[in-house]
C-alpha cells in the first residue's frame, strides 16, 4: 500500500469527520461514506416558547371568573396589573403548561365574541398535530386554520361543533377521499362528558388516503405545510343548565404543535439567521430558506425534493457530490 494512498485515506476521513460532526452533530444528510441521502430536521413541539397572539386576554379590567365542579366551585380574579393574578398569553407555551399550573384566560365578557389565538413560525413547517389542553369548559364550536403565506390568507384545517352544518356548513360525518385530501372536516367528538378541561387534538394526516405515500403526494405535502396556525373559538361551551357569566370563558394551559422544519428532505436541521428567523441548513447543493432550489452552478438537472429513497442532489458539471 503506497504512502500516497494512506495519506489520501487519512485526509478523506478527516474531511468526512468534519462534515459529519459539524458543531457537535452528525449530519444525517450524508451516510458514513459521505454519500447524500434523504434527511429531515428533528421532530418537536414547535410551539414551545413561541409567541402567541391572542385577540382577547383577561386582566385589562379586573374580572371575576369561576369554575364549577361536582361538589362546588372555585373562583378567582384576573388582574393584569398583578403578577399573581394575571393569566397572560405566554402561559400557553411556557414550561409549566402541560400540568395546568399556568393558564391563559380570555375575559369572561369578551369570550362571548369570537376569540382567536395565532402562532407564527417565521418559515414553513411540516405540521403533524395541533392540540390544546383546556382549563375551562371546552368550546362548543372551534375552528383551526393554517396559512402558507405568513398570515396573508387562511385555509381551514379542522372544525369542531355540536352543529357542524349550522356553524360551518359541513356535515359532522364527512369523509376524505383521494379527490379531496385537502378537505377540512367537522366533528362533534370533542363534546364528550365531562366538558370541563380535557384536550382537543387534531392530527393532520389522520384519515387521509395518501398518508402512507406522503413523499409522492404533492397535495398532502402542501396540506401539512404551514407558516402560521390560527385557532378561533366561535361559541362557548354549553351544558344542560344556564351558567353564570363568570363561568363562561375560554382558558387554555397548553398549546402544542408537533412538527418539523420544512426543508424538502435536504437539511437535517434549521438554524437562526440574522434577524432571528429560522432557515434550513441546506445540503445536497440546495439553497433557500426551505432548500427549495439548486445552488448556482448546480443546475444540470432540475431541482427536486428528496424522497424516502432518493436524495435528488442538485448536480453541477464539475461537481458530483
Amino acid at each position: 500500500m503506497s504512502t500516497r494512498f494512506v495519506l489520501f485515506c487519512f485526509l478523506f476521513n478527516k474531511f468526512a469527520s468534519v462534515v459529519y460532526t459539524l458543531e457537535g452533530y452528525k449530519d444525517s444528510c450524508y451516510n458514513d461514506y459521505h454519500q447524500p441521502q434523504p434527511c429531515r430536521p428533528e421532530f418537536h413541539n414547535i410551539a414551545h416558547g413561541q409567541v402567541v397572539e391572542a385577540s382577547h386576554t383577561c386582566g385589562t379590567i379586573p374580572r371575576k371568573f369561576c369554575t364549577y365542579f361536582m361538589r362546588g366551585k372555585t373562583c378567582g380574579v384576573c388582574d393584569g396589573r398583578v403578577a399573581g393574578l394575571s393569566h397572560p398569553v405566554h402561559y400557553l407555551t411556557d414550561i409549566h403548561n402541560e400540568n395546568n399550573i399556568t393558564c391563559w384566560l380570555a375575559d369572561p365578557v369578551q369570550s362571548l365574541d369570537n376569540v382567536s389565538l395565532t402562532l407564527s413560525f417565521g418559515k414553513s413547517y411540516d405540521i403533524t398535530y395541533i392540540s390544546l389542553q383546556f382549563c375551562s369548559i371546552r368550546p362548543n364550536s372551534m375552528a383551526i386554520y393554517k396559512s402558507l403565506d405568513f398570515g396573508k390568507t387562511w385555509r381551514p384545517y379542522q372544525f369542531y361543533s355540536s352543529d357542524c352544518r349550522g356553524m360551518y356548513g359541513r356535515s359532522n360525518k364527512g369523509i376524505v377521499s383521494r379527490e379531496n385530501e385537502q378537505e377540512a372536516l367537522c366533528t362533534n367528538a370533542h363534546l364528550i362528558k365531562p366538558l370541563q378541561g380535557g384536550r382537543i387534538s387534531f392530527t393532520t394526516l389522520e384519515g387521509r388516503p395518501s398518508r402512507t405515500k406522503l413523499d409522492y403526494s404533492h397535495v398532502l405535502q402542501e396540506w401539512i405545510t404551514a407558516t402560521d396556525i390560527k385557532i378561533v373559538f366561535n361559541r362557548i361551551g354549553t351544558s344542560s343548565y344556564v351558567q353564570p357569566r363568570e363561568t363562561q370563558y375560554f382558558a387554555v394551559s397548553d398549546l402544542a404543535v408537533g412538527g418539523l422544519c420544512h426543508c424538502n428532505g435536504h437539511a437535517s436541521r434549521c438554524i437562526t439567521v440574522h434577524g432571528g428567523y429560522p432557515v434550513c441548513d441546506c445540503k445536497h447543493n440546495t439553497a433557500g430558506p426551505d432548500c427549495g432550489r439548486c445552488k448556482p452552478f448546480f443546475n444540470d438537472r432540475p431541482w427536486r425534493p428528496a424522497t424516502e429513497s432518493f436524495a435528488n442532489t442538485c448536480v453541477g458539471k464539475s461537481f458530483r457530490v
